[in-house]
Order: C-alpha cells, then sequence, then structure tokens
C-alpha cells in the first residue's frame, strides 16, 4: 500500500486476498498511526500488477457487468521479494495506492480536531518501517519535546448508495448550516469510549453537542439533509438523495464487496488446448501464428507450449475462443453442474479432478441423496465489480440482481479489475430432484408464504425496485439450510476453520421441474498446492454417513429453542429473511454463504420442538 502524494509512501501491508474481500477499492484501512482509503483503479500505476489471473468465463463475465473494455484480471500487486536491504525505496513504496482518510484528525494531548487541509498535521515518514509512519501535530501548546502523533477521527457518515464522507462536524455542532468560522475539540470524558461520553465543541461559539445524537437518526438526517454524493476513493461527488447515517470509523457496514466467483472446468482434454486456457489473458489477443512466434522470440511464451509449433498454437487458441458459444454466456452455475454430475474422470485436469467412489452415498440416505462426488482438486477465480455501504448486495443467485446499488472501481469504464485464485478441495452432493419435488409440492405452501411476505416487505424497505428478484423457492431454502448444517458439522471434524469452508448451491427450477440439485462444499487457498485432502477424506462414504447425521441431529435441537424454533420470518419486527435459524444452530461466517445467511430455516430439514411436518428427512434421530 502507498500513499498518493507526489513522493509515494509506504504505509502499511496487506494480504492479496484482503484486497477482494476486506480492504478493497473504497475500503478504509485502518492502520496503526494512519487510516486510509484504498484509491481507485484510475490511480493504479499501468504496471502495477504484471501477473494475471486466465480464466475466459470469469472475464466474460466481468465484461457483462463492467463493459467490453476489461481486457484482462489481475492480482494485487506484492511488494518484492528478497531482504528489505537489497530493495530501493521506490521498490518499497510500490503497491495498492491509498490516500489519508478520513481527512479530520485530533491530537491527543490538545484534543484539538482539525482537517489535513488547514496544516497543523505533518506526515513524519519513516521509509525504513512503513508501520511508523504518522501525521504529527507540530504546534501543540501541550507538548513537551517531540510532537504528539494525531489519530484519525472516530466518525464518519456513509449512505445506501455507496458514498462515504467525513463526519459532518460543522453542520453537526451548530444543528446545521451556519456561519460560524469554527475550530473544534474532540473530548472523552469516559472510560468506555461510548459515544454518549464523547463531546465535540466550537471553540469559537462555544456550542457543544454529544455525539450519541449523531446515532439517533430521527434527529440527525433532517439536521444533515442529503447526502454529499462523496466518493473518495474517486475523489469526486454526485448528485445522491439518500440521507447519510453516521458510523464508526471501522465499522463492518462501511464496506462490503461484490464480487463474481466461479470453478476453473475443463474445455477439452487436449493439452494444448488446456494449456492455452492457462494463458488465455495474453493468448486472447493474439491474431496469427506469426504473432505467437513473435512471442516465441521475445520469451513470452509459456513453457508448457514450448513443445509445439506457433500454427498447432495459434489453432488451439482458436479452438478455445469458440468454446462454449453455444451456450449461455451468463450461466455460470450450469456448465459447472454438468461435469459435477457427470463426474468423468476422462475430463480430470490439474485444476479440475473428480473421483466418484461406487457407492457413494451413505447407508440411510439412498432415498434422499443422488450420489456424492469428492472434488479432489479445484480452483476458484474470483473477480471485484464494486462494492457497497451500510447494507450488503444481496444477489440470491443472480449478481445482476445487486448492480443497481454497486458502486464503481473507478471513475471511467476499467480496462482492468483485481482478481485472485485459490486451490483446494471439496465435496459435492446431488440430491434426489424427484424426491425434493414431491416434497415441495406436498407440504411447504404456508411456510413459503410466509417467506414471500417477509421477502416482499425486505425489499421494500430497502426500495428495490418491484418485482425486483424473485423468491427463490422452497428447494432452495431447503438445500442451503443442509448446506450450512453440514458445514457446521465438517469443521467440527476436519480441522479448518469454520470461516474456510465454503459453499456453491447448485438450484434451479424451470416449469415446476427441478433442473439442477445439488451442494458443493469445499476449502481452498491461495497456495499453489491448495489444501491437504482433509475435506475430501470426510466425503468417503463411511464419513459422510456420521457426517450427515450428526449434522440434522444437530438441528432438531437448538440452544435458543423454544425462541428459534418458533421465529416466523414474516414477523413485522424482523428485518430477516431465516426463519428457525440462529447463531447456534445454523448461521456461518459470512465468508461461508453465498447469501448472507438469509434463506434458512431448520425446520424444513428435522422436526423439531416447534414443527415436525415440514421436514425433508424423515429419518430417526441417531444415538
Amino acid at each position: 500500500m502507498k500513499a498518493i502524494p507526489e513522493k509515494p509512501t509506504a504505509v502499511g501491508e496487506l494480504r492479496p486476498s484482503q484486497m477482494l474481500y476486506t480492504f478493497g477499492i473504497g475500503a478504509v484501512v485502518d492502520l496503526p498511526n494512519v487510516s486510509a482509503i484504498v484509491m481507485g483503479l484510475d490511480d493504479w500505476a499501468p504496471d502495477v500488477s504484471t501477473e494475471s489471473v486466465s480464466e475466459k468465463r470469469l472475464l466474460d463475465a466481468v465484461r457483462r457487468r463492467l463493459g467490453p473494455q476489461v481486457d484482462h484480471l489481475i492480482t494485487p500487486p506484492a511488494p518484492p521479494g528478497g531482504p528489505a536491504f537489497t530493495q530501493t525505496l521506490d521498490e518499497r513504496s510500490r503497491g495498492v495506492p491509498v490516500a489519508p482518510f478520513p481527512q479530520y484528525l485530533r491530537c491527543p494531548l490538545c484534543e484539538l480536531l482539525t482537517p489535513l487541509s488547514a496544516g497543523l498535521a505533518e506526515l513524519k515518514v519513516d521509509r525504513f518501517r512503513p508501520d511508523r509512519t504518522a501525521f504529527v501535530h507540530r504546534n501543540c501548546g501541550r507538548a513537551q519535546g517531540n510532537p504528539p502523533r494525531m489519530v484519525p477521527a472516530r466518525f464518519l457518515v456513509a449512505c445506501k448508495n455507496g458514498h462515504l464522507d467525513d463526519f459532518p462536524w460543522h453542520k453537526f455542532v451548530h444543528g446545521g448550516p451556519d456561519a460560524c468560522h469554527s475550530q473544534f475539540t474532540l473530548r472523552d470524558f469516559g472510560a468506555t469510549g461510548a459515544a454518549v461520553d464523547i463531546q465535540v465543541e466550537c471553540l469559537t461559539c462555544g456550542k457543544k453537542r454529544r455525539m450519541s445524537d449523531a446515532f439517533d437518526k430521527k434527529r440527525f438526517a433532517p439536521e444533515m439533509g442529503t447526502c454529499g454524493g462523496r466518493h473518495p476513493h474517486l475523489r469526486r461527488r454526485e448528485p445522491c438523495t439518500a440521507s447519510p447515517e453516521a458510523m464508526l470509523l471501522g465499522a463492518t457496514n462501511a464496506w462490503f464487496s461484490v464480487t463474481e466467483s466461479l470453478l476453473t472446468i475443463p474445455s477439452t482434454t487436449d493439452p494444448i488446448v488446456e494449456a492455452v486456457a492457462g494463458w488465455w489473458s495474453t493468448a486472447k489477443d493474439l491474431e496469427s501464428a506469426g504473432e505467437v512466434r513473435t512471442m516465441r522470440k521475445t520469451g513470452h511464451l509459456p513453457a508448457a507450449l514450448s513443445a509445439f509449433d506457433d500454427a498447432a498454437i495459434f489453432a488451439a487458441i482458436q479452438t478455445f475462443a469458440a468454446h462454449g458459444k453455444g451456450e449461455d454466456p451468463s450461466d455460470l452455475h450450469g456448465p459447472e453442474y454438468k461435469l459435477l454430475v457427470a463426474a468423468d474422470p476422462a475430463k480430470n485436469t490439474g485444476d479440475f479432478h473428480l473421483n466418484r467412489l461406487t457407492p457413494s452415498v451413505p447407508d440411510g440416505f439412498e432415498a434422499f441423496v443422488e450420489q456424492v462426488v469428492l472434488v479432489e482438486r479445484l480452483r476458484v477465480v474470483t473477480a471485484a465489480l464494486g462494492f457497497t455501504r451500510v447494507t450488503a448486495a444481496r444477489n440470491f443467485g443472480s449478481t445482476e440482481a445487486a448492480a443497481g446499488s454497486t458502486a464503481p472501481l473507478s471513475r471511467k469504464p476499467p480496462r482492468f479489475v483485481p482478481a485472485g485464485e485459490n486451490r483446494g478441495e471439496g465435496i459435492f452432493i446431488q440430491f434426489n430432484a424427484p424426491k425434493l419435488a414431491a416434497w415441495r409440492d406436498a407440504i411447504t405452501k404456508g411456510r413459503q408464504a410466509d417467506f414471500e411476505r417477509a421477502y416482499a416487505r425486505w425489499k421494500g424497505a430497502r426500495n428495490i425496485q418491484l418485482p425486483g428478484p424473485a423468491f427463490p423457492g422452497m428447494v432452495y431454502l431447503l438445500l442451503h439450510s443442509i448446506s450450512h448444517a453440514v458445514m457446521r458439522q465438517l469443521t467440527v471434524e476436519c480441522g479448518y476453520p469454520a470461516a474456510s469452508v465454503r459453499e456453491r448451491l447448485y438450484v434451479r427450477e424451470a416449469d415446476g421441474e427441478i433442473t439442477m440439485a445439488g451442494i458443493l462444499l469445499y476449502t481452498a487457498a491461495p497456495d499453489a498446492e491448495g489444501t491437504l485432502g482433509g475435506l475430501v477424506r470426510l466425503g468417503r462414504r463411511e464419513n459422510l454417513g456420521r457426517i450427515l447425521r450428526g449434522a440434522l441431529d444437530a438441528m432438531r435441537l437448538c440452544a435458543s429453542d423454544p425462541l428459534c424454533a418458533e421465529h416466523s420470518p414474516d414477523e413485522d419486527h424482523m428485518a430477516t429473511l431465516h426463519g428457525a435459524a440462529c447463531h447456534a444452530c445454523l448461521l456461518s461466517p459470512e465468508t461461508s454463504c453465498e447469501n448472507g445467511n438469509q434463506f434458512l430455516d431448520r425446520l424444513l430439514l428435522v422436526a423439531t420442538l416447534h414443527s415436525d411436518d415440514l421436514a425433508f428427512f424423515n429419518l430417526e434421530p441417531w444415538s
């Protein structure tokens, strides 16, 4: 990471994966001594990263969302390797550009609250220890010796349209616009740091106000007016009619990533076409065998292709470019599901290796599960599309549904976007579609009506244009719920942290017919070797039966029962989209769930204290 004044200054480090999920473009990174916002793609250096992520399907998906001008996916830049003393200062400063944010800083000694534009804060740079770089109050009247380090103001404002701004201190103290030429102090009168114990005072006119008033929406919104429409990561403003909301620096709802992920699936078993697929970010621009020859002469041809002649390589490029043209380009799950269900060993590659044992279904689950496939090797690629603030974007199976509220990554249409790849393993469970259809048609009508009413109210509260995204259906709820139950049980036995096991749901209905019904539970890591096989081992028939029964038995009784079991999604005072589900039974870490812990209900799985007529798995308790 680097600040973006005239001379770049290193201010901290992030893992590349954090740029996609935690501290991406538009996010505020609260470092030990400074707080900074990650700037948009317009400020990234052209050579910020020389490593591209090759995945044709993902690039096509990004182009559908961000425009055809996107020509490649890049990994977030990493500093050069090697000992620090062998690197130049410029090398150590290379990275993702950031800018100081918020612009207001507070002196811990004199309690002065001042913007950077006032010139009272000076950046003290330590080029050998970036973590010590900080702003200091050079004219502090209470300092004895070295000037004290200033800390960023703890309060910001944001709106649901993705805008973020400094807290409006002048308006807040004076209750609205005022001509006072203010200078502020921010004092903390308590030991807990609670907003009610923090007071801001205007030294010019003497007006004071407690910060707890900022979180009273009925008072704060009318006084502040509409949002200022600021995108600090793009250095621009735009019209906005939403009401700003106060939030704390570092609040979890200040930034939610919007990403697109998919599995790398084999397009062919031909080794030359497979090698081209791994080189696609460059190969897609080659228009003749002569250009391939030029790449060979300049040393830019991958080693995997060096044994093939130029004409054969160009023919493989054309073959790979034509692959999938007869399929719906917006269908990312369909091709994956077909390959997972078929589990054809002839199509296994280095990035996609399936193993279907015979028999694969655990004893007692033959009526519910069609087959189990061990995914011994998989590659997951992810690209950043934008972000939201205040509320997370919920797509419920279609990223297009969240497009309207997504804040952009750049001022101009981007030529590239950050992306990453992880390798790992997983378990694919295909469920019995006729059994699911019979269950759906027989016993879920009343519960479905409850969810549909809750979903309509949920969309209305968020001003989503109706009808908006369709209700995903009870089969989706069932498979989503069993996915979470099994994930929780797997983490108990496989040794992976709960946040590292993820789900990928394959659910589709057309004209009442269930055409896709499966779940993929996987874990993946950025290391080239991926993971260690512990998850796949639990997918074997002798182990998975124990996992499934243990997961279902855990759903029969929750530590929060009877409140949990009796919860209905249609309760007016609840702003959730789940039924009988809570942190003690079904909710999972946000990194694990495809849709933010929404549309979950353990009443659909097994008999509980509250209901025994909705359960799909009519199994006796396992002892």
